[in-house]
């Protein structure tokens, strides 16, 4: 019996195959954007904001501090959109679900 030895494979590659291989590696892309939040919404809109989630769908979901608040944001969708999209090689965020924070 003779065991062939292997070259160590860095662990990002071997993690990023398994995503790949398990369909989960649009998901996890997806996710990405809930930590880049506010960095691509800017200081203002994050300081009342918490990116919750985002749904295999593409639906982001946004908790809001007050009703004042979720209904500038819902104005604002489509650049908010264009902001969070703006990431090449990122899955696209379809839309954005705004929930008061409780």
């Amino acid at each position: 019996m003779t065991e062939k030895k292997q070259r160590p494979v860095p662990i990002g590659d071997v993690v990023s195959g398994f995503l790949a291989r398990r369909g989960l590696a649009k998901r996890v892309q997806q996710s990405e954007c809930i930590e880049a939040w506010p960095s691509l919404v800017g200081e203002q809109i994050a300081a009342v904001t918490s990116a919750l989630s985002v749904t295999p769908d593409g639906t982001r979901v946004v908790a809001v501090h007050n009703h004042g608040w979720m209904t500038e944001l819902s104005v604002m969708e489509p650049e908010l959109l264009r902001a969070v999209n703006g990431v090449e090689g990122r899955p696209a965020i379809r839309k954005i679900r705004f929930q008061l924070r409780r």
